[in-house]
């Protein structure tokens, strides 16, 4: 049985949020499925193994050119085109567009499962997808991600790092893909001061190449530091996954970091500043942190310089203790 599962958002995390309930669809038929996905949630990079994806399809739309292979009426037979030749028996969509409806039946998809048509208004991100695999297959799915990944590279990034049980090895996540998202420095380095007060231990530092993060990073690498942290922002994705998983713990602005991290089975601490609760608390393995003087978060709380580290320090040491 050929299975397709067509998810369509565009972030890693949207991608890892959706783990599960490929998983559930895989074990369910006991056999891996195809995918097709945007590049931008880097499927292709971080689910390189796992074994419940086969294929995945890149989804080549919606970009800033407005010019790919899957834009517009040309597009959307290019798209026909494209999954007509894996003769998929079943394909289940995690969203309500009529549009991948209509695509799959014209591929020859006989067996379509899919969010009720045309009601993507305040659809719940985890809530909807449980309930399309509660009503189609019978299955209760809980919300944990997991992310494989090759235990030689794990080993080979330990071996670089001289990575050991003598010390904490620890994940700063200090990008985010907006600047209402990115904990200002002075927080994470008072952060880091705490914890050296206390843990010996390696920091390494995620982040991306845009000015903003690049400051931010100068700016934590231009402290006592020196030699106790890690910039990871020229390496890839894929190098980078083995050092997170490595680590015992991370402390991850509301970012692909986040996502990825607790993805890894590694207990992560997510600075939420001006995103809603649920894509920092999703995860059994996730604890968030919301900005001092806030009951919960969500977006416009521009909560980013009211991160207390005290309070991170805190969940930090009752989770390492």
């Amino acid at each position: 049985m050929k299975i397709l599962v067509i998810q369509n958002k565009m972030g890693i995390g949207d991608m890892v949020i959706y783990l599960p309930f490929i998983e559930a669809i895989s074990k369910k038929f006991n056999t891996p499925v195809s995918i097709l996905v945007k590049e931008s949630s880097k499927a292709v990079q971080f689910l390189k193994d796992s074994n419940i994806i086969n294929k995945i399809i890149i989804l080549d739309r919606n970009n800033k050119q407005k010019n790919g292979r899957h834009e517009g009426l040309i597009g959307f037979y290019s798209l026909v085109k494209d999954l007509k030749q894996h003769n998929f028996d079943k394909v289940f969509i995690f969203n309500s567009s009529f549009r991948f409806n209509l695509i799959a039946r014209i591929s020859g998809i006989k067996d379509i499962h899919q969010y009720p048509l045309l009601h993507k208004k305040n659809q719940h991100v985890i809530e909807a997808a449980k309930e399309l695999l509660k009503s189609k297959l019978g299955l209760n799915v809980e919300s944990d991600p997991k992310i494989f990944i090759n235990n030689q590279s794990v080993q080979k990034v330990r071996s670089k790092y001289k990575i050991n049980n003598d010390e904490k090895n620890i994940l700063l996540g200090i990008g985010g893909s907006g600047p209402t998202k990115r904990i200002p420095a002075i927080i994470f380095i008072k952060l880091m001061r705490l914890i050296s007060q206390k843990y010996k231990c390696k920091f390494f530092l995620a982040t991306g190449n845009s000015i903003q993060e690049q400051e931010i990073l100068k700016e934590i690498l231009d402290t006592e530091f020196e030699s106790e942290r890690y910039a990871l922002d020229n390496l890839s994705l894929i190098e980078t996954l083995p050092i997170i998983k490595n680590c015992d713990i991370s402390i991850c602005n509301d970012s692909s970091f986040s996502h990825l991290s607790s993805g890894l089975g590694i207990k992560t601490i997510v600075l939420m500043a001006d995103t809603p609760l649920l894509y920092g608390s999703y995860s059994p393995r996730m604890y968030p942190i919301i900005p001092d003087g806030e009951n919960t978060v969500t977006h416009d709380t521009l909560g980013k310089d009211r991160i207390n580290p005290d309070k991170v320090f805190k969940q930090l040491d009752g989770i390492l203790s």
